[in-house]
């Protein structure tokens, strides 16, 4: 009961949020002006919070919020490509009830994991500055230590990687030097949890086959593997 009401604060926290002005901006605008497929939606247009199950023992990471994705549903990789992806391999995996995401209030439930990002606004170019990336990494560290549960990291990219790994030196987890490097499948043993890579679900990655179902099926394989562990 106290790690749900401990996220539920944070989530109002982050929903909140306007400590990057530019990023404040680009959200705003982003929901000012959307394509004409969304035309009359009510956006978001906050800081976008984690999602899913208290008990998690699978932590999903990405970049940060789609502009016309998660910025006008609310859900974190909800409303967009990536986001079918995402849960449709939480689905495969028995970690969610459903392989869609489509909007708040579908129906879709996590077990067992939960799915969160480093920077929680929409970033102009999907590209937020270092000074933003370290003003928002604090609260993906408060999810990581509220989240007891978790054994297994999955990071989305290597701009997720790098996060998790600064938010947990930032619990005082010591990083191996040299730096790990991101890499698909690469892993990492940080304390209790097992860091896993895989590049980004975006279609950048999935639409040139960069990424193909299998090989992100058989990173949360490893990561539903490391789960187990006590």
């Amino acid at each position: 009961m106290a790690r749900t009401a401990d996220l539920r604060a944070l989530t109002a926290e982050i929903a909140s949020c306007r400590r990057c002005p530019r990023l404040v901006r680009c959200r705003e605008a982003a929901a000012g002006a959307p394509p004409r497929r969304f035309t009359g939606e009510d956006y978001w247009a906050h800081g976008v919070p984690g999602f899913g199950d208290p008990a998690a023992r699978l932590l999903v990471v990405g970049l940060a919020p789609a502009a016309h994705g998660a910025n006008r549903t609310g859900r974190v990789f909800t409303g967009d490509r990536s986001g079918d992806w995402l849960y449709g391999a939480l689905h495969r995996a028995g970690f969610a009830n459903q392989p869609t995401s489509i909007r708040r209030g579908d129906g879709l439930a996590l077990s067992g994991a939960y799915v969160s990002c480093v920077v929680r606004c929409a970033p102009p170019g999907n590209h937020p500055t270092p000074a933003e990336r370290d003003r928002c990494v604090g609260y993906l560290a408060r999810e990581l230590a509220t989240l007891t549960g978790v054994r297994a990291i999955i990071a989305l990219g290597g701009f997720a990687w790098d996060g998790v790994l600064r938010a947990a030196a930032s619990l005082g987890h010591a990083i191996p030097r040299p730096r790990p490097r991101f890499g698909h499948a690469a892993e990492l043993r940080l304390g209790a949890w097992q860091l896993v890579a895989s590049y980004h679900v975006s279609q950048q990655n999935t639409f040139t086959g960069r990424l193909t179902e299998p090989m992100l099926d058989a990173v949360f394989a490893r990561a539903r593997a490391a789960c187990t562990r006590r």
